[in-house]
């Protein structure tokens, strides 16, 4: 008999995945990376190299941002049912917050410095949508993964020509972001109007260029 978890033990869950969230590595993927052996990159310059890792700081940025927003969501979710939707969602995203950070350490660089920010705002956003209702809950999910995919369809065409492996990476995540979305959207998610969508564009337009130096 699976035990029902108290109010306690669902923060000290949302506190572990925050932690997971936040350190550099610690969240483990559960398929592997894109970007096989198989996979190799052609030559590129040092600027190049530094251009492609600033373009994956932005990717692995915005994948805290879903996985905060998601954290939030499910800690103001009442509905068991509605809880498991978006913890799923979540789930769907570690692996790209670690493909990203793997392809950043093979870059030879860093994560942002403004990710605990980004995540603190991102999960504030999560509780709010959380709290607003289902069909908004998983609006939520619907745009943030529509969010994440045109910016992959940014930065894919922004890479070095030799950076293979990232765009192996940036080319399944495009795939994954479609999927989550159209799932989100079979569930009962509120398609979100133009104005608030136009928002978030604003909004993620800022994330990266920010991420992108810092």
């Amino acid at each position: 008999m699976t035990r029902k978890l108290s109010r306690a033990d669902r923060l000290v869950h949302h506190f572990d995945a925050a932690l997971r969230t936040l350190v550099p590595g610690a969240a483990p993927a559960s398929r592997p990376s894109p970007a096989t052996r198989d996979v190799r990159d052609g030559p590129m310059e040092t600027e190049e190299r530094r251009h492609a890792a600033g373009l994956m700081r932005i990717h692995h940025t915005g994948e805290v941002c879903a996985q905060a927003l998601y954290q939030g969501q499910g800690l103001a979710v009442g509905l068991p049912e509605r809880r498991g939707q978006v913890e799923a969602a979540a789930r769907g995203q570690t692996n790209h917050l670690a493909w990203c950070y793997a392809r950043l350490h093979e870059l030879h660089d860093r994560t942002s410095r403004l990710t605990p920010f980004f995540y603190v705002a991102s999960f504030g956003l999560g509780v709010a949508a959380g709290a607003a209702g289902h069909r908004v809950g998983l609006g939520a999910v619907a745009a943030t993964e529509e969010q994440l995919g045109k910016l992959v369809d940014k930065q894919l065409e922004r890479l070095p020509r030799g950076d293979q492996r990232s765009r192996a990476v940036l080319r399944q995540m495009r795939i994954d972001e479609a999927h989550h979305a159209q799932l989100a959207l079979e569930a009962g998610a509120m398609r979100f109007p133009t104005p608030v969508k136009a928002g978030m564009s604003l909004v993620a337009n800022a994330m990266a260029a920010s991420a992108y130096r810092i």
